[in-house]
């Protein structure tokens, strides 16, 4: 496999875990309901992936990647992301359901992506508009609390892994 490989398959396993151990998100829960009522395990299974085909489970890594494109670089971050709130679009990538404070997951996958040669300039890129985002968002909703999420950096590890957009909600999944 190399050192490449060894270190791409590890990058896969972390983010498996890491979206696997999160307790009982809407797919899970989902798919807990439909079992109870003793539907049989492939009616469970497959309301756990119907819940997966709403863009606020599983489906923002994609938008995430599609916003750093959007933005493309750093000197356009600010223009770009006031124009977004200005639109009463939501940032992918910020504000978590559960987590009201910083997603934990999303430093054990900044971490694993820091490591991975194939992140290059993405991660830096990154890295800086986030913190361009979380000013604007405190500035803008002081009384609502948007921090980073899981989703922001799986966006990055997932690209740095050559898994194609589409793909990137199966892999949720496959956690």
């Amino acid at each position: 496999v190399g050192i490449e490989g060894t270190i791409l398959l590890g990058a896969l396993g972390a983010y498996l875990v890491t979206v696997c151990d999160h307790g009982l998100n809407a797919s899970t829960f989902v798919a807990r309901c439909v079992a109870s009522t003793r539907a049989g395990l492939g009616s469970a299974v497959i309301a756990a992936l119907s819940a997966l085909k709403g863009p606020l489970h599983g489906g923002a890594p994609g938008p995430v990647l599609d916003m750093l494109d959007g933005i493309g670089a750093v000197d356009n971050a600010e223009t770009w992301i006031r124009s977004a709130l200005d639109r009463g679009e939501r940032l992918m990538g910020f504000g978590h359901r559960v987590y009201r404070t910083r997603d934990p997951r999303a430093d054990v996958l900044k971490r694993v992506v820091s490591g991975m040669p194939a992140s290059n300039g993405r991660l830096a890129l990154a890295q800086t508009i986030e913190r361009r985002i979380l000013k604007r968002l405190a500035d803008e909703k002081p009384d609502r609390k948007l921090d980073t999420n899981v989703e922001y950096y799986t966006a990055i590890l997932l690209e740095a892994l050559g898994a194609p957009r589409g793909l990137f909600t199966n892999l949720f999944a496959c956690g």
